[in-house]
């Protein structure tokens, strides 16, 4: 793992994996820096992501927190088409690899999701966590721990303690959008 960072406006790739090793969410990025939270990367608006099977253009600008626990990402959105404010992947081994322009981490199946409006807050995929965890055999103390840190983190996200609130995702939203960075057309 290292420990260099990118210089703030440096592209960079967080990469996901399932537990088998298998490849999950590609996303391309941008480093913007660090706070007492962690690693802060971004991915403005027009910007990919793609897994086997599925790709999108990102229709607004997201962040990322890279923590220093490693069981989780937390994605803040601005001007998502569904109102989908937070997204927090649960995750396992959270981390930058040795390269410092790729982050990585194996996609555990339970997020935390907080949508502006009526649909509110709560713990998603956990069909999907059922299913792989025989799958793939999750062991259960990993099980266990990380279904606390979904209900953990859910009532975070309720309560909007930082770095779950409004302010500090804002933040890093606009330390984004300052960099100005266009649309990849190509990618």
């Amino acid at each position: 793992m290292s420990d260099v960072r990118p210089a703030p406006g440096t592209e960079m790739i967080f990469q996901w994996r399932k537990w088998d090793g298998s490849p999950h969410w590609r996303h391309e990025c941008v480093y913007l820096g660090a706070d007492e939270w962690g690693d802060w990367l971004g991915q403005p608006a027009g910007w990919h992501s793609a897994r086997p099977g599925a790709s999108f253009v990102t229709a607004g600008p997201n962040v990322t927190l890279v923590p220093r626990q490693t069981d989780y990402a937390l994605t803040v959105n601005r001007d998502h088409p569904k109102a989908m404010r937070i997204y927090i992947d649960i995750g396992w081994d959270v981390r930058w690899s040795d390269d410092p322009l790729l982050a990585v981490g194996i996609d555990m199946d339970l997020d935390v999701v907080r949508v502006d409006g009526d649909r509110g807050i709560w713990i998603d995929d956990r069909d999907e966590w059922e299913e792989h965890s025989a799958q793939y055999g999750y062991p259960a103390e990993i099980m266990t721990r990380l279904e606390a840190l979904a209900l953990d983190l859910e009532q975070r996200v309720r309560t909007q303690t930082a770095p779950f609130d409004d302010a500090t995702g804002d933040l890093w939203l606009d330390r984004l959008e300052a960099l100005h960075l266009a649309p990849r057309l190509d990618s």
